[in-house]
């Protein structure tokens, strides 16, 4: 499982070490793409062909389908950590995160997220205040309660 807050910085060439934790469980290549909310997603590609395999099922004649599918795959680059244990993330996808000097990398489970800390930062701020209700909410759920 992917955990943990980590601060980075990007560099003029797009490249961001990955926190040593990761590596192992991503392996040596794997996938970037555009998230939600503004950030990248990182897969290990046994997760990335999870996705796909799930995004392959939906059918295509639905426009939702179709413009998911665009806005998530086109953006999707294999990447490999180079010696020093960075990737090198394109310029559209820096571009679409707004990834500039200082970076957050934080584990999500089965993904990593690459933020932009500023962005980061509104989105706690924005958000801790309904922390509790939304455990509350998706804890009932799982709970039947």
């Amino acid at each position: 499982m992917l955990m943990g807050e980590y601060h980075h910085t990007i560099d003029d060439k797009g490249r961001i070490f990955v926190p040593a934790k990761f590596r192992p469980e991503l392996g040596e290549q794997f996938v970037v793409t555009r998230g939600l909310e503004s950030c990248l997603f990182v897969y290990s590609m046994n997760e990335w062909n999870k996705i796909v395999s799930k995004l392959n099922t939906l059918p295509f004649t639905k426009q939702s389908v179709r413009n998911f599918s665009r806005f998530f795959l086109s953006g999707a680059t294999i990447v490999e950590l180079d010696k020093q244990g960075r990737i090198n993330i394109t310029s559209p996808l820096t571009t679409y995160a707004s990834l500039e000097k200082e970076c957050i990398i934080i584990g999500v489970g089965e993904r990593l997220e690459i933020w932009n800390e500023k962005a980061w930062n509104e989105f706690l701020d924005q958000n801790i205040d309904d922390m509790s209700r939304i455990a509350e909410d998706l804890f009932s759920q799982v709970d039947g309660v």
